[in-house]
């Protein structure tokens, strides 16, 4: 008998907007999980976040209140240091038992980007991979050594990630969305257009603390 699936949806979420939910959703319906959304305090990848990590938790607990299905993971703002996605399915992993099946759910760039991540070899023993695929990112145009690496590692088949505790990869087909975070900052920064991008309470929440829009935003909740 297959056992339940913990599935991890990480990011940075500056802000988290409907395309993440559109995801989160589609992931939720197809693999049957409860989706963690799990925002990084120090994401090593990229630039510093333009929010704090503790706003930025609160805009995805005001994003998923009431969602089926669908909640927050704060593991990583209890850890000091930078977000690395391997140290915290080894915690999770020490925390659940080596059998215990674990998901990553990453988009289709980060795993394209995957050759960059610390130990990242190690992640196909610590969980399946859930990718999201995007428009005009082929999944087939991966690195060499990552393409080595996840040979034979595919599979269409959700149940099979509930079968084993780690090591395959999976193809999320989602709705596609046009809201982006780097967007919605240019579009607050310049006085565009932006809250059709995110859920209205991440809409109130950003203009009560004065958001990405250049000035010193409120102190973040504690």
């Amino acid at each position: 008998m297959s056992e339940p699936l913990t599935l991890l949806y990480g990011g940075t979420f500056d802000p988290i907007h409907l395309g993440h939910l559109a995801i989160a959703r589609a992931a939720r319906d197809a693999l049957h999980a409860t989706v963690r959304l799990m925002p990084a305090a120090d994401p090593p990848h990229r630039a510093t976040p333009g929010a704090a990590a503790a706003h930025r938790a609160r805009m995805v607990e005001l994003a998923v209140a009431g969602e089926r299905g669908l909640c927050v993971d704060r593991r990583e703002l209890r850890r000091d240091g930078p977000s690395y996605s391997v140290d915290t399915l080894r915690e999770l992993r020490a925390a659940l038992g080596e059998r215990a099946p674990v998901a990553l759910l990453v988009g289709a760039d980060s795993f394209l980007g995957l050759p960059a991540w610390k130990e990242w070899r190690a992640l196909f023993a610590l969980a399946h991979l859930v990718v999201a695929e995007r428009p005009g990112r082929a999944l087939e145009d991966a690195p060499a050594e990552l393409a080595q690496a996840v040979a034979g590692r595919w599979t269409a088949c959700a149940d099979d990630l509930r079968r084993a505790p780690a090591g395959r990869l999976f193809r999320l087909v989602h709705p596609l969305h046009p809201a982006s975070a780097s967007a919605i900052r240019a579009a607050i920064r310049e006085g565009g257009p932006w809250r059709a991008m995110v859920p209205p309470a991440v809409a109130a929440y950003i203009d009560r603390h004065a958001l990405y829009a250049g000035g010193a935003p409120h102190s973040p909740p504690l």
